[in-house]
């Protein structure tokens, strides 16, 4: 039986003399630069063994817990498929056993946490208050009464209200609120005001006329009325804001808000925070919508995970 080689950092297969973590199961994504003591001589990949690891502490990257979990599982598997088999084997010899003695090697005595144990990574610290997107360089703020989108069809989604309720035209689950992030492209233009004012329309049609398969949970739009435009600044550049409300076929309606500025990252892009909230029963307060943008900063500001927005091309002027 093969014997897996013990979590470490080893020369990366892939990329010498880079040096890669190897978890004791399979290789990860991190790397780094080869440390002051001298690297194993030999690259290695499953199901080939690594060499022994290079001299000095062996300190694994930092990863979620439930990766944690799987490897200590994972070995103890090994332990016991390894102790099934020796047990299988001492049973089929049988009296044989009395004349024909199998060499042993005596273990050292364990001190301290077990291998397995110490393979663990540990968990880091998620930041449940704020949500990142890295493509456009910004954290936005997760308020009481929100949360970080999960089990959404829309990758765009960041935020989302955390209950769900059936919709009130066409079947279906609704949502009481949402943020979306996206990077304005396909438009020569630089203006945040022009941008904001062409988005309103396609954002309101997005959260309460059609869906992506054609349906409509509120019944379509009926009216809608321009209830704020007007400057804004966001994350410290001067970005353009537009709200509307609107009235729906079917349910009570909502307010939906484009707000449009420069990114700090990259070419500067404009980027497009799409924000709606119902106006029925169990909605989030209207203010909300101004707390979210007040609370988006550069993403040099927070060190959170999150999500990473996308692109879209020009919307028509309403």
């Amino acid at each position: 039986m093969s014997m897996t080689p013990p979590p470490g950092w080893y020369p990366d297969p892939t990329a010498p003399p880079t040096e890669r973590w190897w978890d004791g199961a399979a290789w990860t994504e991190h790397r780094r630069q080869p440390q002051n003591t001298p690297a194993a001589s030999q690259t290695f990949g499953p199901p080939v063994g690594p060499p022994l690891p290079a001299a000095g502490p062996q300190r694994p990257p930092a990863a979620p817990g439930r990766r944690a979990r799987t490897v200590a599982l994972a070995a103890a598997g090994i332990v016991l498929v390894a102790s099934i088999a020796t047990g299988a084997v001492l049973l089929g010899r049988g009296d044989d056993s009395r004349t024909r003695t199998a060499p042993t090697t005596s273990a050292p005595p364990s001190k301290g946490p077990t291998a397995t144990a110490s393979s663990a990574e540990p968990t880091p610290t998620e930041d449940a208050s704020t949500v990142v997107d890295q493509l456009n360089g910004i954290t936005l703020p997760v308020l009481d009464g929100w949360q970080k989108a999960e089990n959404v069809v829309d990758d765009d989604m960041l935020i989302t209200t955390p209950r769900t309720y059936d919709c009130p035209g066409d079947s279906g689950l609704c949502r009481h609120g949402t943020v979306v992030s996206r990077t304005v492209t396909g438009t020569d233009e630089t203006s945040p005001e022009v941008i904001a004012e062409r988005d309103i329309k396609d954002a309101a049609n997005a959260s309460y006329d059609k869906n992506g398969i054609n349906q409509q949970p509120f019944g379509g739009i009926e009216s809608h009325q321009r209830i704020a435009a007007r400057q804004t600044a966001v994350a410290g550049r001067a970005g353009y804001l537009v709200r509307w409300k609107v009235k729906t076929a079917k349910g009570p309606g909502g307010y939906v808000q484009s707000v449009v500025f420069p990114s700090s990252v990259g070419s500067e892009s404009l980027v497009t925070v799409r924000i709606t909230v119902d106006a029925g029963e169990g909605a989030p307060p209207l203010s909300d919508m101004d707390r979210i943008v007040k609370g988006i900063k550069a993403a040099g500001d927070s060190g959170s995970d999150g999500g990473v927005g996308s692109s879209i091309g020009p919307t028509a002027t309403p």
